[in-house]
């Protein structure tokens, strides 16, 4: 069975491990999850598994997600995940409950999350610019992005200006993948992951866990 939970970060604390060295960890209360679909390549084009994450009342979901979640025998979902699959998994059934036990042989995961909201930020916050001198003839402009025209048109081609120029504007709440956590402890008895390090995202805000795909097996 593929390792992977949706679940809701709590915060951050530290644990010690046998050696008494401090680990800065993030906790999860990850799932339980129900597994509402199973696709395959021969109907759906791909081999994937669907789960959901936290009930949701009846009044504040569709009748078609109430008629998907009936087939899986279980009450719909605030969130809904898929987990691509390389093969098929014979022994996942839909219906199925994912715990945290899942990864108790996994050593490293990736982590998705929607990043904190910072609302409309400056170029000095949201890009790291050094701003205007703090010198003799500067007035009011310190925190200006200084003069955009000459390389921020789209010359030849129209007079806007190119997409992807670093200006002021919305910062945060994007989509974000923090990749190869170490996974430092498996709490089962209250659902909770410890995963070494910050994960994106606010208290309380929902993220994706799964063994990580990149991290190489001589580091497990």
């Amino acid at each position: 069975m593929y390792p992977a939970l949706i679940g809701k970060k709590v915060g951050m604390t530290q644990v010690f491990d046998e050696g008494g060295a401090l680990h800065p960890v993030t906790v999860v209360q990850a799932g339980p999850c129900v597994v509402l679909q199973v696709k395959n390549a021969r109907i759906d084009g791909y081999e994937a598994v669907q789960i959901g994450y936290e009930d949701m009342r009846d009044q504040r979901a569709t009748r078609p997600a109430i008629g998907h979640a009936a087939a899986a025998r279980t009450r719909p979902k605030k969130v809904i995940r898929e987990v691509r699959l390389a093969e098929p998994l014979q022994q996942v059934q839909v219906g199925q409950t994912w715990t945290v036990e899942l990864f108790k042989d996994v050593h490293f995961v990736d982590v998705t999350g929607d990043t904190k909201g910072k609302g409309f930020a400056g170029v000095m916050k949201r890009h790291g610019f050094g701003g205007q001198p703090a010198s003799h003839g500067t007035e009011r402009k310190h925190r200006s992005p200084g003069s955009i025209a000459s390389h921020g048109t789209d010359r030849g081609h129209g007079g806007n200006i190119k997409k992807g120029k670093r200006m002021p504007g919305h910062m945060g709440a994007v989509r974000r993948t923090s990749r190869n956590h170490r996974l430092v402890g498996v709490d089962a008895e209250n659902g909770l992951l410890l995963i070494k390090g910050s994960l994106p995202g606010p208290n309380g805000g929902v993220l994706f866990i799964r063994r990580s795909r990149t991290a190489k097996a001589e580091r497990a």
